[in-house]
């Protein structure tokens, strides 16, 4: 079956992605696909650890990795007292009754950390900025939840609104800094990609929504794109938390798809031109990264709260393509607000916030199976030497055959939360949890 699953596999993401490095979000070509080897499935705290280091601080990014060492964004977190947080937080302007869900620091350290692959030491831990008194956040989200991008021997560490950094590698030395105002209201989400020499950020917010992209050798602005106009009145309904995901269609076109409230929209990467629009509905708070078919030519979408549908939108359009039957299929039940989807040749993987795994044709739309996978998801599966993972926030990570049935090969637990999508490399599953950072090998 590994065999099979592996020729089904885009050929182009199996020749041009490399199993020694993991430099962004969902990996060396953002979709959740590990070009590795010999990937432990079997494992948990006293068994096929390599090493288990605990980590400073809170932060629900993923490691990237340089092929020596991975690179951790976290944020090292004061608390106030509880009177000082009922006040910080009416300062803000929270209403009462969404007093519960928020959490709020006094002071924060914006760090990353850079540990050993081979020994899993922490080499070295550098504070990139203080943040007095930030915004409040979600109870579920973390002050340092985007992922990071290597781009060469450059890591550029983003933290939303709190800063954008740029670090050479070799020598710890921060190379330029930015700071892009933005209200995330429930915290900082949304991860960057690098696309040549750009640095894509997407910024929606409660107060303004716009993709950039900043040189990444200066951090100098090199275009500014709002998002179309909403019908949604408030702001909470406009923000949203996505990545953007680069591809190139058949006509030969380069796109960098932006999934956001209400619209998801196509720009030219190199301009911030916009190609073409979609109105998905009226979903918000949009967290999935989007996946791309290159055979099928299908962006596949999930539309974020409210009801999360799954859509899978051609990507051939151009102008506003609401109306013009460029949505291929879709399907409203058990669909993910948080967990991006996966896709393995003809079929496409999800798991629900709530521990539902389904599969689906990726061409027609046609139910495979659904699962019941047991917990609460945030992290987003992963694909390794023929086998998907998924890990959800009470420390189990599921280990399942791909195909058009549901097969469960291996539950395994660890101490603590998982809300970092994992990674793979040859021989190796990297796996951050909300407290340490483990490496597992048979």
């Amino acid at each position: 079956m590994k065999v099979a699953i592996a020729l089904l596999t885009s050929t182009f993401l199996l020749s041009s992605a490399r199993a020694d490095l993991w430099p962004q979000f969902r990996g060396p070509s953002g979709d959740g696909i590990a070009p590795a080897e010999n990937v432990p499935s079997d494992f948990g705290e006293e068994k096929n650890v390599t090493w288990k280091t605990r980590l400073p601080g809170r932060g629900w990014s993923s490691p990237v990795f340089d092929g020596e060492n991975f690179w951790l964004t976290t944020a090292i977190e004061i608390f106030p007292s509880d009177d000082e947080r009922i006040e910080l937080l009416k300062a803000e302007g929270v209403e009462e009754k969404h007093f519960k869900v928020k959490q709020v620091a006094s002071k924060i350290e914006l760090t990353i950390l850079q540990v050993n692959a081979t020994t899993g030491e922490i080499v070295s831990r550098k504070k990139l900025a203080e943040v007095e008194k930030p915004q409040a956040i979600h109870s579920l989200n973390s002050f340092a939840s985007p992922t990071p991008v290597l781009s060469g021997k450059t890591l550029i560490a983003h933290f939303g609104t709190f800063g954008t950094f740029a670090v050479d590698t070799a020598s710890g030395h921060v190379l330029w800094e930015r700071t892009i105002e933005l209200e995330h209201s429930v915290g900082p989400g949304s991860s960057p990609v690098v696309v040549e020499n750009l640095l894509i950020l997407i910024c929606d917010g409660v107060d303004q929504q716009f993709v950039t992209a900043l040189d990444v050798a200066s951090g100098q602005e090199a275009w500014k794109t709002d998002r179309p106009a909403m019908r949604a009145a408030k702001g909470d309904q406009k923000k949203a938390y996505s990545t953007p995901v680069l591809i190139t269609d058949r006509s030969g076109r380069d796109q960098l798809i932006c999934m956001g409230s209400q619209w998801l929209v196509s720009y030219e990467p190199k301009t911030g031109k916009e190609i073409w629009r979609f109105d998905h509905g009226n979903g918000f708070s949009v967290v999935p990264r989007p996946v791309f078919s290159p055979k099928h030519q299908l962006v596949y979408i999930s539309t974020g709260f409210g009801k999360p549908v799954l859509k899978a939108i051609h990507v051939d359009g151009k102008g506003d393509i609401t109306d013009q039957d460029k949505v291929a299929w879709e399907d409203p039940k058990r669909i993910p607000a948080k967990p991006s989807p996966l896709l393995i040749g003809d079929e496409l993987y999800i798991i629900s916030d709530g521990g539902v795994g389904s599969c689906f044709d990726a061409a027609t739309g046609k139910l495979h199976w659904n699962a019941r996978i047991d917990g609460n998801y945030s992290a987003s599966p992963l694909f390794a030497d023929g086998k998907i993972y998924v890990g959800n926030q009470e420390g189990t990570l599921t280990v399942f055959a791909p195909g058009k049935s549901y097969e469960k090969l291996v539950e395994n637990q660890i101490e603590g939360s998982i809300m970092a999508s994992p990674l793979a490399l040859d021989g190796a599953l990297i796996l951050r949890s909300d407290t340490a950072l483990y490496r597992f090998s048979d």
